[in-house]
Formats: C-alpha cells, sequence, structure tokens
C-alpha cells in the first residue's frame, strides 16, 4: 500500500478542535459592562488604586467584585486601612444615574476614604 492513511489523524484533529471548541469560553473571565464616557484627557491608573465600578442599575463592583450595598462602608475601610492615602477610581457607566455615584461616593467618604477620581475613555483611542 503506497498511500498513507490520514483518517485517524484528522479524527484526532476535530477531537481536539471540539475540545478547545468546548473549553474555550471556560477559560474567558467575564467582565463588567461599563460604557465610560469619553474624554481628551485622562491619566494613567496606578495598580495600587481601588477599582469601584457602578453600572447603569446602582450595581457596585470593587476591584471586580459585586458588592451588597449594605457592605460598602465595611469593604472601603478594610482596604483603605493599610493606606488611607489610597485613591478610588470609579468607572461609572455613562447611563448610570448621577445619584448612584454619590450615593457610592457618600458611604466610601463614611468609610474613611479621601481620595477619590473618576475614570473616562481616551477619545484619542
Amino acid at each position: 500500500m503506497s498511500e498513507i492513511n490520514i483518517t485517524p489523524f484528522t479524527d484526532v484533529i476535530l477531537v481536539l478542535l471540539i475540545i478547545f471548541m468546548i473549553t474555550t469560553p471556560m477559560l474567558i473571565q467575564p467582565g463588567i459592562k461599563v460604557n465610560l464616557p469619553k474624554a481628551t484627557a485622562s491619566d494613567n491608573q496606578d495598580a495600587t488604586n481601588i477599582e469601584a465600578m457602578i453600572d447603569k442599575d446602582g450595581y457596585v463592583y470593587i476591584n471586580g467584585k459585586q458588592i451588597n450595598s449594605d457592605n460598602i462602608e465595611q469593604t472601603i475601610r478594610e482596604l483603605i486601612s493599610k493606606s488611607p492615602d489610597r485613591p478610588i477610581v470609579i468607572k461609572g457607566d455613562k447611563a448610570t444615574s448621577y445619584d448612584y455615584i454619590i450615593q457610592f461616593m457618600d458611604k466610601a467618604r463614611s468609610a474613611g476614604a479621601v481620595k477619590f477620581a473618576l475614570a473616562v475613555d481616551n477619545k484619542a483611542q
């Protein structure tokens, strides 16, 4: 027989393809969808900042974890206990009610936070 049988090779490739198709969605971390407002000038974000995201429905995520509104003060207090000068970068969806952001800032101030920053997307990009 002078031909190479590629059927086993094809079977292995198809099995690998199916495995990758099943596992790839599990590897992707689900993100929090926040559409930031646009601005022409913005500062770079420091890794030591506390990141607070507020979506359009008023749900608060601190450093990527959803926080119940009753636990915001306690969570902020724990995060700034080691370094009280750590700024809180607020990433509010552009459809978020201004009231949600003010309520969050009020709770964070009660917990001892003193520095706040608002995150924006760069228009230049």
